[in-house]
């Protein structure tokens, strides 16, 4: 199968090379938090360890150890996307994954900050 038709795991209904693909090879930047938030979801997907701490800000980086977020990665399987709402500099989304042949939603409430005309994760707000 060609990667043009492969659907970004983002849920956009876009082919990940003209969705997510760009920014996880530094081809593109995501232009809204919502749009860095896919790409983020995405490279949980897809076990993209270094972009996932790449677009983390150094403000917060410190708070979340490289193995850590491989592991919640890699341990689960991870089955939809759902964004709830987005504005200027949040993004609520539901994460659906299986853990342990069990599905659990990972609910959030996400606070980006755009530096030097980038945009990353800063902090977020679980829900239970």
């Amino acid at each position: 199968m060609s990667t043009v038709s492969v659907n970004c795991p983002c849920c956009s209904n876009l082919a990940y090379i003209n969705c997510c693909g760009p920014f996880h090879t530094n081809k593109a930047n995501p232009a809204s938090p919502e749009a860095m938030m896919r790409s983020r979801y995405a490279a949980y997907v897809l076990h993209l360890i270094d972009y996932l701490v790449a677009t983390t800000h150094a403000e917060t980086r410190n708070l979340y150890r490289k193995n850590d977020i491989e592991n919640w990665s890699k341990q689960n399987l991870w089955l939809k996307l759902e964004i709830i709402s987005a504005t200027k500099d949040k993004v609520e989304f539901k994460a659906y994954y299986q853990h342990d042949s069990k599905n659990f939603i990972h609910h959030e409430n996400s606070t980006f900050k755009m530096e030097n005309k980038r945009w990353y994760y800063l902090n977020g707000e679980y829900f239970n």
